[in-house]
């Protein structure tokens, strides 16, 4: 990982002290998002990291409400909206029932940009470990799903470690090699678990999404897992995934294919998450293509609440004005708000991610000697 993609991934901080450089106009790469959020202030650092309370053995760190409500985090885009964010994920079925076929689906969609069922798709580098298939496979397969019309960043590996072995490195070896990358699939779990003795259980099936699951965050992507079913049925269809809890209990979210009939080309998928409403898609395979097609959505897809203060913010920035830096007070002004300047610039923080999902604006909080100010630029997708 580079140097300007650490600055991104380190821990959340808001933006420090003013170190007297000219303030972004834009802001149109990782790099440049890593130094508008990255903090600079190398006395508070130091604070923290000579902190002489972090010697005793009982010292908890703690952060208070008023701090976390005064942070600004970097914002988590969905890759594909309402379907996918980054995060480590299951993606869950019955053998031979389509769930190669769905994930190269949702890989390709995402290398190529193209909506998926109607639903934007970011684009970025994606990587597909088929673990179980050889390239002679993998070529038929996508040529009978999508032609001959490539995707430069979709790449494809039929070995790797597993996750005792060095399988981290290698993906940290990919991402670092491809900055944009969006998805990592994993297909399937069984090829990484690795030969340990104790490896079906819980500790270990916690340990190897947790350890999938640090990489996702930091970088930040989302990592699909294909895994399989038991064939017990159960009253919540998440728990016929096989292996132990621990598997979903440490993942963000699961994916969960299903058919009434293997035969038949009608097939279900249910979705829950941390950062996304439970969902249930019908779909239908189509065999000519060897892709499934969206039929009908049994849950829709829950919108925010319109919320005309990001309107108003959002329109202090422009292509002509693409920042603007100021207090709270100052900007409660500015936009003609009656809310407490502390509680105007905290209502921003925790809509950081929406302002910039809706509005392509990044916001931020600055220490200066004068105070802490908020920042504004535009943002390049």
């Amino acid at each position: 990982m580079s140097q300007d993609e650490k600055k991104m991934t380190a821990r959340d901080v808001s933006v420090g002290a003013n170190t007297g450089q000219s303030p972004l106009t834009t802001v149109n790469s990782i790099a440049d998002i890593g130094d508008f959020f990255n903090s600079d202030d190398e006395e508070i650092m130091r604070e923290i990291e000579f902190d002489p309370r972090r010697l005793d053995p009982r010292y908890l760190e703690t952060v208070s409400m008023p701090d976390l409500m005064d942070t600004v985090f970097v914002p988590r885009i969905p890759i594909i909206d309402g379907f996918l964010c980054p995060g480590t994920y299951l993606l869950a079925g019955a053998p031979k029932i389509g769930n190669s076929f769905l994930v190269m689906q949702i890989g390709y969609a995402i290398a190529t940009g193209t909506p998926l069922w109607g639903m934007p798709v970011r684009k970025g580098s994606v990587l597909y470990l088929a673990l179980e298939d050889e390239y002679a496979r993998l070529q038929k397969r996508l040529s009978r799903m999508f032609g001959v019309d490539c995707a430069e960043n979709l790449h494809f590996a039929t070995h790797a470690k597993s996750m005792e072995n060095g399988l981290m490195k290698q993906l940290e070896g990919f991402i670092q090699a491809h900055s944009d990358t969006k998805l990592i699939i994993i297909d399937t779990l069984q090829k990484v678990r690795g030969d340990d003795g104790d490896k079906y259980s819980y500790a270990n099936d916690y340990r190897i999404i947790a350890g999938l699951k640090a990489l996702s965050d930091a970088a930040p992507v989302a990592i699909l897992i294909v895994h399989h079913t038991r064939k017990q049925d159960a009253d919540d269809k998440f728990e016929t995934i096989s292996g132990t809890t621990g598997l979903l209990g440490s993942a963000d979210g699961a994916f969960l294919l299903r058919k009434e009939k293997r035969t038949s080309p009608e097939a279900s998928l249910d979705i829950v998450g941390r950062d996304q409403q439970d969902l249930r898609f019908k779909l239908l395979f189509r065999y000519d293509s060897c892709t499934f097609d969206l039929t009908e959505t049994e849950t829709e897809l829950w919108k925010d609440p319109p919320e005309p203060l990001l309107d108003v913010v959002a329109a202090l920035v422009n292509a002509d004005a693409p920042y603007w830096e100021g207090t709270a007070t100052e900007l409660a002004e500015r936009i003609g708000s009656e809310l407490p300047a502390n509680h105007l610039s905290r209502k921003l923080n925790v809509n950081a991610s929406r302002l910039y999902s809706e509005h392509g604006v990044l916001c931020a909080s600055k220490r200066t000697h004068e105070g802490r100010v908020i920042r504004l630029v535009i943002a390049q997708a």
